[in-house]
């Protein structure tokens, strides 16, 4: 057995003489165990509600979306139509057009986007996981569907034929809108409620779903004129591949964005909060390891007569220092270990009894990862080795002398 493997593991796990270092190094375990318990129940906690966050980015945004890379307007003619359907690993596509528009329904208005969408629209998105009630509109009969919170601003109904939602669009042209040109100033639809959808609080109040050809008549688009293409992938294609022959298939320089791309600044934020929670709480783990620290001196203090043994029996200065590292490593890695085990439990139990929540019905998201047992285990083992670094080079030659 290695020499001072076996003398660190006898220091760590029997009695010393003197209580207070008992004491010390009893506080010492105890930090270390409650802070990488403590670190990976939050980064668990964080994973969940991440997950929780991005969840609508399964059922409303694309696998690719494609844009303009200037202007508002994209061509997508025959030939470009295509050139798409030669691709292999589309599994589906749809026509977007998307507009900003302004709504009106007794009185009250409120400014959301028009995205009006063709019939395969649901072969893309699966509009079954985002309808909230009722039923999707029907092409041709002057239908929409509109988010939740947008029917409660409005106090919109469903199928209300005697009060329509009326929709109105400003019309291309300079100058500023008086009450002598209002009526030009504006075009207008009147339409009917077919069903509500809910996704998000941001998102219930910003879209307005319509059949693509009401949108492009109301807008004054072109025939081959749309503001984006949504495109569902196959399973295990390459999605680079996929990217550069799309490039190819548009006659028009394109910009391309995955799920990811098209929620960027909500992947940013979430992104910075993990990491920044994780700075903080190994903050706290950097300070309870001031304890181990503090543990092992004393150990050092407490073992100067033992030291002095072991070198005269023949062990060298580095054999010694060595002995109080291993101690220290095998104190931070087990107490990181043991810590891990419990919020482990801690968040299983979570997830089968739902024990905090954040409203009466909804219990607080975490997800128990892999990824967060290696990040917790890696960051208390390496400031664990550091640790005991410090506490073993304590260990000098006078000490001996």
């Amino acid at each position: 057995m290695n020499f001072p493997f076996y003398i660190a593991k006898r220091y760590l796990f029997s009695k010393s003489s003197n209580n207070a270092i008992n004491v010390i190094t009893g506080i010492a375990a105890v930090g270390v165990v409650v802070g990488a318990m403590s670190l990976f129940i939050v980064l668990s906690g964080f994973s969940g509600l991440k997950d929780f966050s991005l969840q609508f980015t399964n059922v409303f945004d694309s696998d690719l979306k494609v844009y303009p890379a200037s202007g508002k307007t994209l061509s997508f003619d025959l030939n470009s139509e295509k050139n798409l359907k030669q691709i292999e690993g589309i599994a589906a596509y749809s026509k977007v057009i998307e507009e900003r528009v302004f709504l009106q329904y007794k009185g009250k208005n409120h400014i959301a986007y028009l995205k009006g969408v063709d019939e395969n629209f649901s072969k893309v998105n699966p509009v079954d996981s985002i309808l909230f009630l009722s039923e999707w509109f029907k092409p041709g009969l002057g239908e929409v569907v509109v988010g939740t919170g947008t029917a409660v601003k409005l106090s919109l109904g469903i199928r209300d034929y005697t009060d329509l939602l009326e929709i109105y669009v400003p019309n291309p042209g300079t100058g500023q809108i008086t009450e002598l040109n209002i009526q030009n100033a504006f075009t207008k639809d009147r339409v009917v409620v077919s069903g509500f959808y809910e996704v998000n609080e941001d998102i219930n109040s910003k879209y307005v779903f319509a059949d693509i050809d009401m949108a492009r008549a109301l807008l004054n688009r072109d025939s081959t004129a749309i503001s984006s293409l949504e495109i569902k992938l196959s399973p295990d294609v390459s999605e680079e591949n996929i990217r550069e022959q799309l490039i190819a298939a548009f006659s028009t320089d394109v910009l391309i964005k995955n799920r990811i791309q098209q929620n960027d600044a909500l992947y940013k934020m979430l992104n910075t909060e993990n990491i920044a929670v994780y700075l903080i709480f190994t903050l706290v783990l950097i300070i309870a390891l001031f304890n181990v620290i503090g543990s092992i001196i004393m150990m050092i203090l407490d073992k100067r007569k033992n030291i002095k043994t072991l070198y005269n029996l023949g062990a060298t200065l580095k054999e010694i220092r060595s002995i109080f590292f291993v101690q220290g490593t095998l104190m931070t890695t087990l107490g990181g270990l043991f810590g891990i085990f419990l919020g482990v439990i801690a968040v299983v139990l979570q997830l089968q009894f739902e024990f905090v929540k954040i409203t009466s019905t909804l219990p607080y998201p975490v997800k128990l990862s892999i990824v967060n047992i290696a990040v917790v285990f890696i960051t208390i083992s390496l400031l664990g080795i550091i640790a005991s670094k410090i506490a073993s080079s304590r260990v000098r030659a006078k000490l001996i002398a």
